[in-house]
């Protein structure tokens, strides 16, 4: 597959949460201000992506010549806390707004499955280190990208006149299964399948 196809079908085809349902805790955490969610697909970005990188190298430079491959779920997670703590004391020296704002949803990265799953799935899909990267960007745009357009319709949604029984996250869920629903439209798409 093409390094655009790669893209295209990690951000919108593939989305990991609207199409695999995957990193759905700091999604419907988060997504309830423009500003937090925003400061969340920054973080998502940038530990996905280096935590992609990361692991591609211990994985291919240790991991698999040493044939310590039962450790990979341990070394991955340790590299993604260790990256989350970097974030979390940058923020908390330079953006202490954005910081307190996000409050526990920011070390919650750290268990974020979906940079877990994008650091097994590199692996899984036997990319190469471009090619992984690219998907850890296309898959971390797409989150950024779902969570910014979800936070504006959760935000639109307080103003609704909305029945008690949907209010919170009864019509997050329902917001989210349509949005959902139109994602699944992305399918096929310049070739790509689900």
């Amino acid at each position: 597959m093409s390094p655009l196809k790669i893209f295209l079908a990690s951000f919108l085809v593939n989305n990991i949460v609207l199409m695999r349902y995957i990193g759905l805790c700091p999604f419907f955490g988060v997504s309830t201000r423009f500003s937090t969610s925003f400061g969340m697909g920054m973080a998502v970005i940038f530990v996905m992506t280096l935590a992609t990188l990361v692991t591609y190298l211990l994985y291919h430079l240790f991991l698999l010549p040493l044939n310590l491959l039962f450790l990979r779920t341990a070394v991955f997670i340790l590299v993604i806390a260790s990256l989350v703590q970097l974030i979390e004391m940058f923020m908390k020296k330079s953006f202490r707004a954005l910081y307190s704002a996000m409050g526990i949803y920011l070390p919650l990265i750290t268990t974020n499955c979906a940079i877990l799953a994008c650091t097994f799935l590199v692996i899984d899909y036997k990319y190469s280190l471009l090619n992984a990267l690219i998907f850890a960007l296309g898959t971390s745009l797409g989150f950024t990208f779902v969570i910014l357009l979800f936070s504006a319709i959760r935000e639109r949604l307080e103003y609704a006149e909305i029945s008690p029984a949907f209010k919170g996250y009864t019509i997050a869920f329902i917001s989210a299964a349509l949005v959902s629903l139109g994602f699944l439209g992305f399918a096929g798409l310049f070739g790509i399948s689900l």
